[in-house]
């Protein structure tokens, strides 16, 4: 296992090392620049920030220099916010966005896992196509529209949930939860109704059914663990995914996480926290691939002791 682990997260380091070199020259050869603005900048002082920030070198000397700073941990400073690093940025709204991901995904365990148990018991029912009707509707909404619908309905018709904020009131986190986490929840009720119907189609549960065994037991005690690896595998880069996708949900609900610093240095050129941004995102990924890989072999014999002989 340990092994497994090492090979993984030495294969992690040329991903992320592709995925900073890609974003660092897009962003270089986009229009604009960071100090272009709708107010003129004198040249002199063009040329002082320019040079402040080592963007008179050249291109090559510039992606050197970064990566020589990325490797100590330094993503550098942030060109639109002075006397603050991209670090002390990420750090401060790292904990919004985190809070929002674990709501978003447990509403999408809950809502996705209990509906693909319930269709699984009777498959090609009303019982079975409803909730997966409903899944497929959101895989195909995306959460820019969502959002301002329940916004909408929620918040300015009924005036059930505050529509924008990021509070002690548990009523600010419903609706930006529901909205991130819906997609989600769909992936998982058609993972967990796939990995629930092999798993009920098993020996093992016809020998417990002729066991006279209840069906809520057999279900729980024999069929969840089994059918629910499909959906443990999921959950890393779910997770990753959910933090990433916060930042439309962050500006449509107006939260101050980190998916606010992400959209604003998109506007402003902001290429330090672009690149922080990406690269600490590209590393989470990766993270939550490997634990979600552990936590499933974890679940699966069979996948342990492939992994044991790695």
């Amino acid at each position: 296992m340990w092994r497994f682990i090492g090979i993984r997260l030495l294969q992690a380091i040329p991903v992320i090392i592709a995925v900073v070199t890609v974003t660092f020259f897009l962003v270089r050869v986009a229009p604009g620049g960071p100090f272009d603005g709708e107010k003129a900048v004198m040249p002199e002082v063009k040329a002082a920030l320019e040079a402040q920030y080592r963007l008179d070198q050249p291109m090559l000397q510039q992606y050197a220099a970064y990566m020589g700073d990325l490797a100590r941990g330094d993503l550098g400073p942030s060109f639109k916010y002075p006397g603050r690093s991209v670090n002390e940025l990420i750090a401060a709204g790292l904990p919004v966005t985190a809070e929002l991901g674990l709501y978003a995904l447990l509403v999408a365990v809950i809502i996705g896992g209990l509906a693909g148990v319930i269709a699984s018991l009777k498959p090609n029912t009303a019982q079975d196509y409803i909730p997966m009707s409903a899944a497929m509707i959101g895989i195909c909404m995306p959460s820019f529209l969502l959002g301002p619908i329940l916004l909408l309905v929620f918040g300015i018709y009924l005036e059930w949930l505050p529509v924008s904020g990021w509070g002690d009131i548990p009523g600010d986190k419903i609706l930006p939860a529901i909205t991130l986490g819906s997609t989600y929840a769909a992936y998982i009720a058609r993972l967990s109704r796939a990995g629930m119907l092999e798993v009920l189609n098993q020996d093992y549960i016809r020998t417990a059914r002729a066991k006279g065994l209840p069906e809520w037991q057999i279900v729980v005690k024999h069929g969840l663990r089994g059918g629910m690896i499909p959906v443990v595998a999921f959950l890393g880069p779910a997770f990753a995914g959910v933090l990433a996708g916060s930042f439309v949900v962050e500006t449509i609900f107006q939260i101050p996480g980190l998916g606010r610093f992400y959209v604003q240095a998109a506007f402003n050129r902001d290429y330090t926290m672009i690149l922080g941004t990406t690269v600490f995102l590209s590393t989470l990924i990766v993270l939550f691939n490997l634990l979600s890989d552990i936590l499933a072999a974890w679940m699966n014999p069979r996948l342990r002791a492939q992994f044991g002989k790695r």
